[in-house]
């Protein structure tokens, strides 16, 4: 079902339009279906490194949820960046912020967003192994089609985006939207 949204805004402010593609309650179940899934690969020694930014919402959730199901993982971050404020990626990433934990020898769980170009999550599996994780899983919330063949696939996949530019639960315009509780189309 498609929605529109006209989300209040300030008086100096236009008005986004855009096109709900997700509510929150399904956004909800796709984390948990996640979780069902994730759960009997992980323990209370894994290490979720989420990516931040965007990655924040989906990886609060998913531990949450990971909890639920008595997997109890330690958290750390990674702050990456291969968009910055552009609808299109620089086709580099830049580290912001490396892990504040060690993450020698045990599994790690990378939680991210959107894979789109996948350039990201590549250089944060490099970046983990490279201080030596034993094992290293992925999982992102969405996955955009890409036209061409990417370098890895993610382990786990909570929906398959369309190709469109989508705001809300982590994904953002330039920084803003991310807080949305809904994943919409903003084109």
């Amino acid at each position: 079902m498609v929605r529109r949204y006209q989300p209040p805004r300030m008086a100096d402010e236009p008005r986004p339009d855009f096109t709900v593609l997700l509510s929150s309650e399904e956004i909800a179940a796709v984390v948990e279906t996640m979780a069902d899934q994730i759960a009997p690969r992980v323990d209370s020694d894994t290490v979720a490194v989420c990516l931040l930014t965007g990655g924040l919402w989906f990886a609060a959730d998913l531990t949450r949820a990971l909890a639920k199901r008595g997997k109890l993982v330690r958290f750390d971050a990674l702050w990456l960046a291969s968009y910055g404020d552009e609808r299109k990626s620089a086709g580099e990433v830049r580290v912001y912020a490396p892990l504040q934990r060690s993450v020698e020898g045990t599994r790690v769980l990378i939680l991210d967003d959107v894979f789109d170009s996948g350039l990201s999550l590549r250089e944060a599996v490099r970046l983990v192994r490279e201080v030596g994780a034993a094992e290293v899983l992925t999982a992102v919330f969405a996955r955009k089609p890409w036209p061409e063949p990417r370098a890895m696939a993610p382990d786990f996949v909570g929906w398959e985006a369309p190709s469109r530019y989508l705001v809300g639960y982590g994904l953002d315009a330039a920084g803003r939207m991310r807080g949305l509780p809904s994943i919409a189309a903003l084109d």
